[in-house]
């Protein structure tokens, strides 16, 4: 974590503007007070940019847009919302060319914005968290340049549950299945629904074992294979292939 911290602090001292990328299925749990707070306190401007814009409601994202001011909503795969955060980008620039820090939780899609911002792949980009490893300085063009980080952790948030909208998602190597136990607590009927099967006074563990019989995975013994049905839930969530 102090790691983590130490590279925040330097992307925030050695940029000029900060855009804090949000998932739009999960703004509050992947919003990071304590980074907010660190922005200010360096009197750099914060852009929020709200990645995933297009698995949401619109009538649901738009009371964003005044708590977190100034904000852009995004889409980076579908190249929705660039040409405003480009812009916005532009307007708080003071000099050129403008160092924007991009910063965030894992899997909310930094790097797919970066790219997004540049048109090609600049910034390495993949499905498993912490994929981007170090800092790395993109120049989008000779106006814009980005300084892409690891992901961030908040490690001062008790929130478990809220956590676990972010974090189930990211533990496909390490103990899959309870990761998807805590996404099916959290989405029982939608996870349900999504591989159609009951739920309705089903466990967790229940619903994973009729998830796994439903995609046909079965160990020695004629068992559910929990395991690789976990992976699949997780992959598919991490895909956005499951909706919230």
């Amino acid at each position: 974590m102090k790691n983590f911290w130490r590279i925040v602090d330097k992307v925030i001292n050695e940029s000029d503007i900060v855009l804090m990328i949000l998932d739009a299925r999960h703004i509050e749990e992947t919003r990071n007070v304590e980074l907010e707070q660190k922005v200010a306190s360096a009197k750099k401007q914060l852009i929020t940019v709200i990645n995933k814009a297009d698995l949401v409601e619109k009538d649901l994202l738009e009371p964003y847009k005044q708590k977190f001011h100034p904000c852009v909503f995004v889409s980076a795969q579908k190249f929705y919302g660039m040409t405003m955060l480009r812009h916005m980008i532009l307007r708080y620039a003071e000099s050129f060319p403008v160092m924007v820090g991009v910063v965030g939780y894992p899997n909310t899609g930094k790097s797919s914005v970066i790219n997004a911002l540049k048109g090609k792949s600049s910034a390495a980009v993949s499905s498993a968290s912490g994929f981007t490893k170090g800092q790395q300085n993109i120049r989008v063009d000779n106006k814009i340049m980005v300084i892409d980080t690891p992901g961030v952790i908040a490690g001062s948030d008790d929130k478990s549950s809220e956590k676990l909208k972010v974090t189930a998602s990211m533990n496909v190597k390490q103990d899959p299945d309870l990761a998807a136990y805590e996404l099916i607590k959290i989405y029982k009927k939608i996870i349900a629904e999504f591989y159609g099967v009951d739920y309705e006074g089903l466990s967790e563990e229940e619903i994973l074992e009729s998830i796994a019989i439903k995609l046909n995975r079965f160990i020695k013994g004629g068992e559910p294979d929990i395991d690789t049905a976990a992976r699949i839930i997780l992959q598919d969530w991490q895909k956005a292939k499951i909706q919230v």
